[in-house]
């Protein structure tokens, strides 16, 4: 059975930048390492928001995630979770070019 995107280009995630709490002063770029370990080379990725207990990443405001990539080194996106993110909230990246019906 083939799929109904079998003509879709396959392209590859590249993360530029992860960052979790810039609008309450944390550093751009602070989860970029972990964003990349879980998302680079795929072709979609869902992130979930790691314990921030865990990252040592807790902060007294609720914090935004952000997250850049770029697919296959060409094209240019970005995605951010609003303020007061927390641990298991989902962000999608993906780099799958829709062909069909709704593009």
């Amino acid at each position: 059975m083939l799929s109904v995107n079998a003509d879709a280009q396959m392209r590859a995630i590249t993360i530029v930048s992860g960052t979790y709490g810039q609008n309450c002063g944390a550093p751009r770029g602070n989860l970029t390492r972990e964003l990349a370990r879980h998302c680079n080379r795929r072709e979609t990725c869902n992130y979930a928001m790691p314990s921030l207990h865990k990252a040592g990443l807790m902060m007294a405001c609720p914090s935004d995630f952000q997250a850049e990539w770029r697919c296959d080194h060409a094209d240019f996106h970005s995605a951010a979770l609003a303020p007061g993110a927390k641990s298991g909230d989902t962000l999608v990246l993906g780099c799958t070019e829709s062909r069909g019906a709704g593009k």
